[in-house]
């Protein structure tokens, strides 16, 4: 099968990779405005200066178009996976502080169940930028 003028080659690996985590963000965006909007404020450390209700919600917004993005604007596939992975970066310090303030959410409700998932994150960031990259590239 030949590629699309102007889309770069991917794999099949990547393409399921990518498929997932798009559906993933927007299953995850979803969910922040409707059913687990509780949890994610959970996540919010005390320190962000807004109402922790509006950043889940722009949070969520922001997942939606992330993850929808990453299905349907493949010319800007690897532009997208980059600031897909510096979403997941810039939102890793809620993992921390839902951590460090010892705050329940999601059925983490041990310290250790907290502390290990704070190390899925960067598998996160790895995928955004891994099923992103075009096949072939070395960069």
């Amino acid at each position: 099968m030949s590629p699309r003028p102007g889309v770069a080659r991917s794999t099949p690996a990547r393409t399921i990779g990518r498929i997932a985590l798009a559906s993933g963000l927007v299953f995850a965006g979803v969910s922040h405005l409707f059913w687990a909007r509780r949890e994610f404020r959970a996540q919010v450390p005390d320190w962000v200066p807004m109402d922790p209700d509006a950043v889940v919600v722009a949070s969520g917004v922001a997942e939606i178009g992330l993850g929808g993005a990453l299905l349907v604007l493949p010319r800007e596939r690897r532009r997208i996976g980059a600031i897909v992975a510096a979403f997941f970066v810039a939102v890793f310090p809620g993992n921390l502080a839902q951590w460090a303030g010892r705050r329940d959410a999601f059925g983490l409700s041990t310290d250790r169940a907290r502390f290990i998932r704070l190390f899925f994150q960067p598998v996160l960031v790895a995928l955004a930028v891994w099923s992103t990259t075009p096949s072939g590239s070395r960069r």
